[in-house]
């Protein structure tokens, strides 16, 4: 495998799959008109390979792009686990790198309002309604998350097999009537290209301990993919088109709303997630 630095790509210096990967992000934002001329995009960072990818692929597009986008990054630090100075230094050169500002907020990960219980579901609820509300105090409608196409399979599986319904996430997400919105732009990416990227460019991972990592259902899951994925290549694809997503942002009506409610989702208080 090739080694370089992310300031290699941030120069210009993209090899061929790179630029697929950033190519691939923009057709998913142009498929689901995720991001328009002037828009403010919140990207929620969890200084994991998944999110640092998205970061860099929003930012290498838009050196090439004849609209124009801005782009701001929370990073949450759980209390309970949080990720050592040298790292998140790093961090910060990295966002730094890429003329995005990035914010790093100190938060418990076990809400008062859990009354003593914790998974999976009710930490990526806590997450996100501190982005929310991060989104609401900026006036920004836009979310970025970074979930790619292996997060889409298994969420399909652990809603089918452990919930009775086929759903999963979306590429694009509407909350509060179209106040906010999250997206996925990296929805049709593998994994194992994202980990390739975060090796061969040497991002600064830094995510923090998760006490779950290793028994929760979507990580029992993934060597239940691969198997898929040897009787037949494309069964990460076959999962993704099966959904027959229709999910857009209606363009005229939300730029409509941005410019009526101060570009974003402030009017009637604050979100809850």
């Amino acid at each position: 495998m090739e080694k370089g630095s992310y300031q290699d790509l941030i120069s210009g210096k993209m090899p061929p799959w790179v630029l697929r990967l950033v190519k691939q992000a923009g057709r998913t934002i142009n498929t689901y008109s995720m991001i328009a001329e002037g828009d403010k995009v919140l990207l929620s960072v969890s200084g994991g390979k998944d999110s640092l990818a998205l970061a860099l692929a929003l930012s290498l597009r838009k050196t090439w792009l004849p609209i124009d986008y801005s782009i701001e990054a929370v990073l949450i630090n759980w209390q309970e686990y949080p990720i050592p100075e040298s790292k998140l230094e790093k961090l910060k050169n990295f966002f730094s790198a890429l003329s995005v500002p990035l914010t790093i907020k100190e938060e418990p990960m076990f809400s008062k309002g859990f009354r003593g219980k914790f998974n999976c579901y009710l930490c990526s609820r806590n997450r996100r309604r501190i982005i929310f509300q991060e989104a609401y105090d900026r006036g920004i409608s836009l979310v970025a998350m970074g979930h790619h196409l292996d997060d889409l399979v298994e969420t399909s599986m652990i809603n089918e097999f452990f919930r009775g319904n086929f759903s999963t996430m979306l590429p694009v997400q509407e909350f509060f009537s179209g106040k906010l919105y999250i997206i996925r732009p990296l929805v049709q990416i593998k994994e194992h290209t994202i980990s390739r990227l975060a090796e061969a460019y040497q991002l600064p991972v830094a995510k923090p301990v998760c006490p779950y990592n290793e028994t929760n259902i979507r990580s029992k899951l993934k060597p239940i993919v691969k198997q898929l994925v040897h009787i037949d290549k494309l069964a990460r694809e076959h999962v993704y088109h099966a959904h027959q997503f229709t999910c857009r942002i209606p363009r005229h009506g939300y730029a409509d709303h941005r410019s009526s409610h101060g570009h974003g989702v402030q009017g009637k208080g604050p979100p809850s997630a």
